[in-house]
């Protein structure tokens, strides 16, 4: 069995709306379109009130964790700032909320994972048999554009976050998709080329980079990322938690080939993402599927053009929807025996599911 390190799940939002009956993700609430239809909504109905981060019917729950073998998953702290601004909420004072969520989660369930801030931790948890987890934010909104905020969240356990999700906030602006509903695709029409990293923007990625937090580009647009590559250090790793190769699947959110390379050459990360619009642009009779077939053609081509050492896993759980070939944390090893059925050496397949990102992890969280 690999160990798992996964980048990126929204398993603690959608926790937070079970358990206190939040309402359904207005439109623009998923990965792959906007639908004004969420699977949030479904996920209250099939989990249930009550449910808690040890076992549920979510897409990731601790039990099967374990039993898939799973070393760390980054937690996101996720915030739609759209059904913010509607409700009135500031994302602040919503983030914490979410933090105290992973928090007490965390605490329930000390038998089975620890929180941590490094990647040392990560290592040490998993040879005493336990798994970690890192707290993470999707969102740069969350930070009202404040750097004392930044510095709280920070305080709070927060080491890795995007400077946006799919709305422009203080800090940068998101690509933008264009869903096809009729063919069930997502075009790559959307991408900005022009508006770059905001004056806030700079300020947060060299904050950031200061206090060695990980600077996630996923979601973030084109302008914003070559101002982020800039911006940083060369030896800084830059990662991008959950997106794919543009050239593979025509997405905004995927990343062009110089992109994959430019982080390649900060020693960063990208992590495979499992939404079917990000994978392949040919969703059969309409429907979307994410299927490991297209997954390893992701995983050949990440490889041929930036390395092996640059490849990642982010699954994306509890943040997408579909028809899933993986389907939650249970189904994790099927990639890995798919992996080595298409060529990829056991040394080739540990450096996707762990070793890149716990070398990542270490260098910049220590």
């Amino acid at each position: 069995m690999t160990p798992i390190i996964d980048m990126h799940c929204d398993t603690i939002s959608e926790l937070y709306k079970l358990r206190y009956n939040d309402a359904a993700l207005p439109e623009g609430g998923f990965e792959g379109a906007d639908k004004p239809e969420a699977s949030a909504d479904a996920g209250v109905k099939a989990a249930g009130k009550g449910s808690s981060l040890r076992s549920s019917r979510l897409m990731i729950d601790l039990q099967r964790m374990k039993d898939a073998g799973y070393m760390c998953q980054s937690f996101a702290l996720f915030l739609h700032l759209g059904r913010l601004s509607k409700e009135g909420k500031s994302p602040f004072a919503y983030a914490l909320e979410l933090s105290d969520l992973f928090d007490e989660e965390m605490e329930k369930n000390r038998d089975l994972i620890r929180p941590v801030i490094t990647g040392t931790e990560i290592e040490v948890n998993f040879s005493r048999g336990l798994m970690s987890a890192l707290k993470t934010i999707e969102e740069g909104g969350a930070y009202e554009g404040s750097i004392e905020k930044l510095e709280e969240l920070y305080k709070r356990g927060v080491r890795k976050s995007t400077l946006t999700w799919n709305f422009e906030n203080e800090l940068a602006f998101p690509n933008r998709s264009v869903f096809n509903k009729e063919k069930g695709t997502c075009g790559c029409t959307g991408l900005d080329t022009e508006n770059g990293l905001k004056k806030k923007g700079f300020e947060f990625v060299e904050a950031m980079e200061s206090m060695g937090m990980l600077i996630d580009i996923s979601h973030l647009n084109d302008a914003g990322i070559w101002d982020v590559f800039k911006t940083v250090r060369k030896s800084t790793p830059v990662i991008a938690s959950h997106s794919n190769a543009r050239a593979c699947c025509m997405h905004p959110r995927n990343l062009s080939d110089e992109m994959m390379r430019e982080i390649a050459g900060h020693g960063g990360l990208f992590g495979l993402n499992f939404c079917p619009s990000f994978l392949s642009k040919v969703q059969m009779d309409g429907r979307e599927e994410s299927r490991i077939r297209d997954m390893i053609v992701q995983l050949k081509y990440m490889r041929d053009v930036a390395g092996i050492d640059f490849i990642g896993l982010g699954s994306d759980f509890d943040g997408i929807e579909g028809e899933l070939e993986l389907s939650g944390a249970q189904d994790m090893q099927k990639l890995a025996d798919a992996m080595s059925l298409s060529g990829f050496s056991d040394e080739e397949i540990e450096k996707v599911f762990y070793k890149n990102a716990l070398r990542v992890y270490k260098e910049v969280l220590g």
